[in-house]
């Protein structure tokens, strides 16, 4: 019986090349990271290099709770996509801001929207001849 699973191989240039699994894989993981509510709306406001102390973020989002948008900014943080920074002054102020592996979302996430936009094939679409 043949293996469904190929291992994982590296281009001459170092570029990995994935098998259908791997592929799959890495993009279930992906879109893991940005699961939750309120998260992407947070990193649409954070694109462009933008600092937001957290009270910002909280006037642009009013629908989301302290403990939530606490809860999200954890994750993201822990996931590498937002970096806290704290400026070490009275009163204290934090930030947030993408890492440059967040910030490395934005073309991914604008050509989804741009997938996204496009019409939708109906049944009949596809019974057509090419």
């Amino acid at each position: 019986m043949t293996s469904t699973h190929e291992k994982v191989r590296y281009s001459s240039e170092g570029e990995v090349i994935h098998t259908p699994i791997s592929a799959a894989e890495g993009v279930e993981r992906a879109l893991k990271m940005l699961e939750g509510r309120w998260k992407l709306l947070i990193l649409f406001h954070l694109f462009g290099g933008k600092l937001l102390r957290f009270s910002e973020l909280e006037r642009a989002l009013p629908a989301i709770s302290q403990k939530m948008l606490i809860q999200q900014l954890r994750q993201m943080e822990t996931d590498g996509i937002v970096r806290r920074i704290v400026h070490h002054q009275v009163p204290p102020k934090v930030e947030y801001g993408l890492t440059d592996w967040g910030q490395a979302l934005c073309p991914a996430l604008d050509a989804l929207l741009k997938w996204a936009a496009h019409p939708r094939p109906t049944a009949e679409d596809d019974r057509k001849d090419p």
